[in-house]
């Protein structure tokens, strides 16, 4: 589970040193041998999982609604996210995070329908977990509704429940919560909004959308 997080904002030419201790956790000494060479924000936010600590690294991608926040870890894709700025420089990319661009990148180029990501959900209850994984389990192009979802979980009365789910998902576009519709076919609610929502319905199936006004 998340133990702690946090900005540390970081000048011109100072190297990079510096120390953090928290209930439950030995002192961590997080050193680098460079100095920063431009204003920088570093963020942190410490795990624990199998005795092991990790630290998140972010990056963003501009996309065509706007900026994606990225963040993951070993542990995998932990959040994307729309944001209205960047924290800091984005031109390079974490090593773990460029695969993560990359796709992106190539989705919203209609050059891939399937992403192949290793997700980290962590800290998250298991009701929404299993929400999440019936939303990748949802075909590129199509869609699906609240109850039904609701109905794979074995719980059909939790059509709001699973709303929740899919409002809190912290994998935007990846995870792919807009691909859920209310049972009648209407757009239902969408975090980031429903015009949104609809591009991201057209930019997987222009035709059926376009043409029938079908989301089926």
């Amino acid at each position: 589970c998340l133990a702690q997080s946090g900005r540390l904002a970081v000048p011109k030419g100072m190297p990079v040193f510096f120390a953090l201790t928290f209930e439950n956790f030995s002192s961590i000494l997080f050193a680098s041998p460079f100095v920063v060479q431009a204003s920088a924000i570093l963020e942190y936010n410490l795990y624990k999982s199998s005795n092991n600590h990790t630290m998140l690294e972010t990056t963003y991608y501009d996309c065509p609604f706007g900026l994606l926040e990225i963040k993951g870890s070993e542990l995998g894709l932990h959040a994307v996210k729309k944001v209205d700025k960047a924290m800091c420089d984005y031109y390079d990319p974490p090593k773990r995070l460029q695969p993560v661009v990359k796709q992106l990148d190539e989705y919203f180029n209609r050059k891939r329908k399937n992403f192949k990501l290793k997700l980290d959900w962590g800290g998250n209850s298991d009701f929404y977990k299993s929400v999440w994984n019936e939303l990748i389990q949802i075909p590129y192009g199509h869609t699906t509704s609240y109850l039904k979802i609701a109905e794979k979980i074995g719980n059909p009365k939790a059509v709001r429940a699973v709303g929740m789910a899919n409002r809190n998902n912290p994998i935007a576009i990846i995870v792919p919560c807009h691909r859920v519709i209310a049972s009648d076919g209407k757009l239902q609610g969408y975090f980031y909004g429903l015009d949104i929502k609809r591009q991201l319905l057209e930019l997987e199936n222009p035709d059926s959308f376009a043409q029938q006004g079908s989301l089926f």
